[in-house]
């Protein structure tokens, strides 16, 4: 069934994918349903067609990428922390969560993530700053149903609209804002890192202390889209040296 979406250039009907794969309609659509859920496969509601998710392009597509992208980001994290004494974290998008390929901490600062390591988008500031890259109609497929934002974390957007107006703050200052998000007491920033091989959606984010103000955060906007871009350039120097 991926192998078939994967295929197409275009959303396809349930008819047609059921058809191909030989298939009860019932049975495809169960199928369908549990990898929309996972984040392999988008419904296109309006439109009563499917296609293939984030999830799927990062199974077949992602591995090298992440591999590449943690290669080169090891050292400018641990930078940003040493100078800063913020901590710093790597992920990359999947569906409606985030999946955290590093951790750099800061000396002073407490642990922000326990096992495992696969956060909902919607509830950090990573996330959101990838899924502000994601096209706004693969959204609105992704949060199409209210149980998409019951994933048991009480930060973050509660529905659509408001996913949608927080989004569209990322897109004009160009980082994403969290504080209280994760964990009380701690506030951060997090940038999408573009142009990353097969299209792979990923963010670095910085996590500081709380402060009463937004100075930290505002100065921390500037140095995690900063870090991004070098981190972008850096994927982009080793994939021309290869």
């Amino acid at each position: 069934m991926l192998r078939f979406l994967a295929a197409r250039t275009t959303p396809v009907s349930l008819e047609c994918i059921a058809r191909a794969c030989e298939l009860p309609r019932s049975t495809a659509y169960h199928l369908l349903n549990t990898m929309v859920d996972e984040g392999f496969v988008v419904h296109f509601a309006a439109e009563h067609r499917f296609g293939l998710g984030i999830g799927a392009q990062e199974v077949g597509l992602g591995f090298a990428g992440q591999d590449l992208l943690l290669r080169v980001g090891r050292t400018p994290l641990a930078m940003v922390v040493d100078r800063l004494g913020v901590s710093a974290y790597l992920v990359v998008g999947q569906g409606r969560e985030i999946v955290v390929l590093h951790e750099e901490r800061g000396t002073q600062m407490p642990p922000l993530l326990t096992r495992p390591t696969r956060l909902p988008a919607r509830s950090s500031a990573s996330g959101r700053a990838v899924l502000a890259e994601t096209p706004l109609e693969q959204v609105r497929a992704l949060y199409a149903a209210p149980s998409a934002f019951d994933d048991g974390h009480r930060g973050g957007p509660p529905d659509l609209a408001t996913l949608e107006a927080a989004l569209g703050r990322v897109r004009r200052q160009g980082y994403a804002v969290q504080d209280n998000d994760m964990r009380p007491g701690l506030a951060g920033v997090a940038a999408p890192v573009r142009g990353l091989p097969h299209g792979l959606p990923a963010a670095v984010a910085l996590t500081h202390r709380r402060e009463p103000t937004n100075v930290l955060s505002s100065r921390l906007g500037l140095e995690v889209q900063r870090l991004a871009r070098a981190l972008s350039t850096a994927v982009a120097a080793q994939e021309t040296a290869v």
